[in-house]
């Protein structure tokens, strides 16, 4: 009996465990420990969400995406108004953008039953 309960219990910790793992709404976001970057890893992502970034006039970013299934947008804008970019549908591969102006940059991800990452990471200015 006492043998029961035990391995009741071990299950339901490993349960509520594994649940707690689990990113709410499809999507996980990681920052880079430097700062420079994040990453969002989505599964089934049927949402939109939004990671803010501060970015240097000329700051260029690297963003790479790698779409498994659904639909992937992905749209820049700064707090002042500059929109460097703005892509829907977005297929998997690497790219950059770079911001005109130091701002407070706000990226806006939407997804419909969307799996894949999306990988951004500032390089800095002066790279071409």
């Amino acid at each position: 009996m006492l043998f029961r309960k035990l391995s009741a219990g071990i299950i339901l910790a490993a349960m509520l465990l594994l649940s707690a793992c689990a990113a709410p709404n499809g999507i996980m976001v990681l920052e880079n420990l430097n700062g420079t970057g994040f990453t969002m890893d989505l599964t089934q992502f049927n949402a939109e969400t939004k990671w803010g970034m501060s970015l240097t006039g000329g700051d260029v970013l690297q963003v790479e995406v790698t779409r498994d299934s659904g639909k992937i947008a992905l749209a820049v804008n700064g707090k002042n108004g500059s929109e460097p970019y703005t892509g829907n549908d977005l297929e998997s591969g690497i790219f950059t953008i770079t911001v005109s102006e130091a701002d407070e940059y706000v990226f806006r991800i939407t997804g419909k039953d969307a799996t894949g990452k999306i990988l951004v990471k500032n390089l800095g200015s002066g790279v071409k």
